[in-house]
């Protein structure tokens, strides 16, 4: 039976990128972000990029790389301490940041993943830095706000291993936000460490369909050094 593969090389799937686009990445601090990847998008010079994802990385490690290029006009992120690049752009203009607590952040994305327009959410109902125009809502007598679902134009996601077809496992802690990220993308793409022909995955430790997936491709390894590393 012919199986649809969905291998591809980095070159092939340099047109998909274009400016002003939505750009949903997995990773945490840089790890389970897919280095080859974010080096398409600096290859392919997009620019005014909206960037969605837990972190700012640092600032020549995970996205970090696009950020302190000026390649993003708004970030929706968790944080941004470990990228003093960002700090700095958003204090003087240049990078607008819509900072989402990680736990709500994670739920949107998963929400757009799943086909939701947003999630209820209570967190922030009292503080002074809620934007007034955020939409509340009572139900069985409690406030909350409603957070919006989150999707992109394109995810990118790293894999430990993929199948031709793009069922995806992940590694330990480098897992972390790439499963529901691989969901909310209108085209996902996956950079893999390992690619596989059909049907060499155990089936039940697949964590990702590859329903979800567009692209896979051939990781060349991490191309950056750890802050941990000596330099």
């Amino acid at each position: 039976m012919a199986v649809l593969s969905k291998v591809c090389s980095f070159d092939d799937i340099l047109p998909l990128f274009q400016d002003e686009q939505s750009i949903m990445f997995g990773g945490f601090g840089g790890i389970g972000t897919p280095s080859g990847l974010v080096d398409v998008l600096m290859k392919a010079g997009s620019r005014d990029l909206l960037l969605i994802g837990n972190d700012t990385g640092f600032p020549d490690i995970g996205i970090g790389k696009l950020v302190s290029n000026r390649r993003a006009k708004k970030l929706i992120v968790s944080h941004i301490g470990s990228n003093p690049n960002a700090g700095t752009f958003m204090s003087n203009g240049e990078l607008e940041i819509e900072f989402s607590p990680q736990g709500t952040l994670i739920e949107r994305i998963r929400a757009g993943g799943v086909g939701l327009g947003g999630i209820l959410c209570d967190i922030g109902l009292d503080e002074d830095i809620v934007k007034r125009d955020k939409q509340r809502v009572t139900v069985n007598g409690s406030e909350y706000l409603i957070e919006p679902a989150l999707t992109a134009d394109i995810s990118i996601v790293y894999a430990e291993k993929a199948d031709e077809f793009g069922n995806l496992i992940y590694d330990k802690s480098a897992r972390n936000t790439n499963p529901l990220v691989a969901m909310a993308g209108k085209i996902t793409v996956v950079e893999a460490k390992e690619i596989v022909p059909v049907g060499e995955l155990d089936p039940e430790a697949i964590i990702t369909s590859g329903v979800f997936v567009d692209y896979v491709v051939q990781s060349e390894g991490v191309n950056w050094k750890w802050v941990w590393e000596p330099r």
